[in-house]
């Protein structure tokens, strides 16, 4: 049997981390460009005793978090510049304070942690800034409070410049901003988001973790959502949309009157009719909705009236994209596709509902 002992010792084995191939080279790389970039600065604005080093140690731990983990609240910009610079600052105050090198070296670092916290800056090389001003040599000593400046903001601004530059060229964005999550309506969350979790769980959850400082709601939430959607895919298995789309579909062209969009809405009872071109792709659609709140003429063109462009669907995509177009986009008919846009179908609200209906009954769910 596994006792606590034992799991506690594998907790030290190392584990594998989320990283893809793409990540080594944007981590080695850029860490690479913004190291020589941040020395070559310091030599150019060489501003101070001859000894003062013109790049410092901590620049080198900003490198792995801006690089290796630029969406961690940790290496955000506020951060990064704000966490070196005041650190460096409270570590020369406390070599000025301090005879003790003990001293001054442990009341950097705890001062440094607690004003980084109190300004929401909270950067982990911070902590060693601190300490290189506090027991640095004595030429940074002698730079004193203007070492916060140079060589610690002239480095730290450099080397974020360059984090913004190789991350958004690789496809990392930077500084990193959590997904907004669908937009409602009014001050309600967007249907998909009614229920199931929200960002102030998550909060609430990390909190009663105490595991507050390395991850954002916003982003477990993310991932959270990105899962619930992969597992509804899994659910509906491999169901298209051209499974469940109608595919016989009455449409008109640009030219055709109003009058013929009414004619074909009452007789066939139908709610939209796409609007296509001579070759059958889809250039608009004309709902009910349109018939009734805008004033119109019989001899007035689909063309006047038509919603376009329109959002549309392949019938290749999985029924789980109907979701978010449907529920939270707002969207009660969407056209179905091919390749060049040719209309092959269309999908209602019916559709959609019929087929979660089924997907929660197979699920071992019964519908309310």
């Amino acid at each position: 049997m596994r006792t606590k002992l034992t799991a506690w010792l594998e907790s030290f084995r190392p584990r594998p981390l989320p990283q893809r191939g793409a990540d080594y080279v944007r981590g080695a790389l850029g860490a690479l460009a913004g190291i020589v970039l941040a020395a070559l600065s310091g030599q150019v604005f060489d501003i101070g005793p001859a000894a003062l080093p013109f790049i410092v140690a901590p620049i080198g731990a900003s490198a792995v978090l801006l690089f290796a983990a630029p969406a961690s609240p940790l290496a955000q910009p506020w951060p990064l510049v704000a966490g070196n610079v005041s650190s460096s600052l409270v570590g020369a105050a406390s070599a000025r304070i301090f005879d003790s090198t003990v001293l001054a070296a442990s009341f950097a670092v705890g001062a440094a942690i607690a004003l980084m916290m109190l300004l929401r800056c909270l950067h982990p090389p911070g902590g060693a800034c601190a300490l290189f001003a506090a027991v640095g040599a004595p030429a940074v000593h002698d730079q004193g409070f203007a070492f916060a400046i140079f060589p610690v903001a002239v480095n730290t601004i450099v080397l974020l410049l360059v984090a913004i530059a190789v991350n958004n060229l690789t496809g990392r964005r930077y500084p990193h901003v959590p997904a907004p999550a669908p937009a409602g309506v009014g001050t309600d969350p967007a249907p998909s988001q009614r229920i199931g979790l929200g960002a102030g769980d998550v909060a609430a959850a990390m909190a009663r973790l105490n595991q507050g400082l390395d991850i954002l709601p916003e982003d477990v939430l993310e991932l959270v959502r990105d899962a619930e959607a992969h597992a509804l895919d899994r659910q509906l298995g491999s169901l298209k949309v051209g499974t469940v789309m109608a595919r016989d579909v009455l449409t008109v062209l640009p030219f055709e009157t109003v009058y013929r969009v009414r004619l074909i809405m009452n007789q066939h009872h139908v709610k939209a009719v796409p609007v296509v071109d001579e070759e059958r792709r889809v250039v608009g659609i004309v709902t009910i909705y349109d018939l009734f709140n805008l004033q119109l003429a019989n001899l007035d063109p689909a063309s006047k009236i038509m919603t376009s462009p329109v959002t549309t669907i392949g019938a290749d995509e999985p029924v789980a994209r109907l979701v978010s177009l449907m529920s939270d986009a707002g969207l009660r008919h969407v056209p179905v596709v091919d390749g060049e846009r040719r209309l092959a179908g269309i999908v209602t609200r019916s559709e959609l509902i019929a087929v979660l209906n089924r997907a929660l009954v197979n699920a071992g769910g019964r519908p309310g």
